[in-house]
């Protein structure tokens, strides 16, 4: 382990902390342009050309139907990081070299992601294989930027420095999809002499480039020697890793209270992963919006988010971080009941949603995020993470496998989208009952005053 927080003078924390930042401004512009507007629909268009009159793709041989492939893929994608994630976690503290992984992943993912300008046509396999890479990097990296936070925040500081964090981020994100949406914009109109196809592929392509430029930041920053936990024993670190994992599986199974809020998360971000990705595909395949329709309600989710990222960091130290996220719940399940009746057709009210929508998304999942640090006992930061993760994107397969089986079996987005809510409902009730203050203590820390 790095020395503690609390041992480190405030200037360092402060300048570590606005290195760390970075990466959220980094990753975020593939969770945006890549994940949230563009991917999701041009895949689905090129499932829809390859299936032909049938509206059936069969990949592998598997007759899938063509608006059903993306959230397929997104959960195919989601069960492949409850494998990796872990592993990723275990040998980051193993070996103590976040750096380097760090790196390693970010470099993993902008490159496929760069390389989605090559799919075309009806390349949808190609396409979400290259998807596949990229997000599964994606989240893993995400494990080993987290780990970082224990170490450069002292527990007083951990809600306003995620709070921070997810602020920027969005804001990265949403200054990147503000041009990608200008570009798409003036697509096919004389403009700029791209096609509009040109214009999606451009625009993912500028998220991985974004993602490898940023990330250079907190690789310089970052710098200060982690202490492994268990010393390197001659290359055997992937086998010492899966070892270490079933250590820190066991000692979740006897930290209750930790188990607990970790299912609550599981189910709540489930919905709020499945909201995220399938946000755009549901407002052009049922309400009939327009793809810059589409693109311009989600930009205004990233600059409203920041501001309630930032609104709900500063209610948490007044009320406490579970409090604040148990009211942002409240809130998503108002939000995604009135989606299921939002009108065809009228961007006004999918404008207002998406406003109320980015009220809570940021600080929802920051305020989760600085919860859970005060679980993590000292030394398993990256693992601990893995499995936190593993509740973030690792199980997102359950919303969006419920999302595709509503489209499946009734053909209808609405009752998909409906279909979530019991997420959000089970989420909060189980979020209500966990004692947050004993996690810490089950972990051997102490409990921020206000929890």
């Amino acid at each position: 382990m790095s020395a503690a927080a609390e041992e480190l003078p405030a200037a360092t924390r402060r300048r570590e902390q606005r290195g760390w930042y970075v990466y959220d401004w980094a990753n975020s512009a593939f969770q945006t342009t890549v994940i949230t507007v563009f991917l999701g629909p041009y895949l689905t268009s090129l499932a829809l050309a390859a299936a032909g009159s049938s509206g059936f793709v069969r990949p592998l041989g598997i007759p899938v139907r063509a608006g059903a492939f993306y959230p397929y893929l997104v959960s195919f994608s989601a069960l492949l990081q409850v494998v990796a994630m872990p592993i990723v976690g275990a040998i980051t503290d193993r070996t103590g070299r976040r750096r380097l992984l760090l790196g390693l992943l970010a470099g993993t993912g902008s490159v496929a992601t760069l390389c989605l300008w090559f799919v075309r046509g009806q390349a949808y396999l190609a396409g979400g294989a290259l998807f596949l890479v990229a997000s599964v990097a994606f989240s893993c990296s995400i494990v080993v930027y987290n780990a970082w936070l224990p170490d450069i925040a002292t527990v007083e500081e951990r809600d306003a420095v995620s709070s921070q964090g997810w602020a920027l981020g969005y804001l990265g994100g949403g200054l990147l999809l503000a041009l990608n949406l200008a570009l798409f914009t003036l697509a096919d109109t004389g403009g700029v002499a791209v096609s509009t196809a040109d214009a999606v592929r451009l625009s993912m392509v500028s998220a991985g480039a974004w993602w490898a430029l940023f990330t250079v930041v907190p690789l310089a920053i970052l710098r200060r020697p982690i202490r492994p936990v268990v010393e390197d024993d001659g290359g055997r670190v992937l086998s010492s890793g899966f070892r270490q994992l079933g250590r820190t599986f066991r000692r979740l199974r006897a930290a209750p209270a930790t188990l607990s809020f970790l299912a609550a998360y599981l189910l709540y971000n489930d919905g709020i992963q499945t909201v995220i990705s399938q946000a755009a595909v549901y407002a052009q395949a049922e309400l009939l919006l327009g793809q810059s329709v589409t693109a311009a309600a989600i930009l205004l989710v990233q600059f409203v988010a920041v501001v309630g990222a930032l609104a709900l960091g500063r209610i948490a130290q007044r009320v406490g971080a579970k409090r604040t996220v148990l009211g942002s719940l409240i809130i998503w399940i108002v939000v995604l009941a009135a989606a299921y009746v939002l009108p065809a057709r009228a961007p006004a009210p999918f404008f207002a949603l998406a406003a109320g929508i980015g009220l809570v998304l940021g600080g929802s999942q920051a305020l989760s995020r600085s919860l859970f640090s005060h679980m993590v006992p000292d030394g398993a930061e990256a693992e601990y993470f893995s499995a936190y993760e593993i509740s973030d994107r690792g199980t997102s397969w359950l919303g969006t496998l419920l999302f595709g089986l509503a489209i499946q079996i009734t053909g209808s987005y609405r009752i998909a989208i409906l279909s979530l809510l019991v997420f959000f409902v089970a989420g909060f009730l189980l979020l209500a009952r966990s004692d947050i203050r004993r996690a810490a203590e089950e972990a051997g820390n102490s409990a921020p005053a206000r929890l």
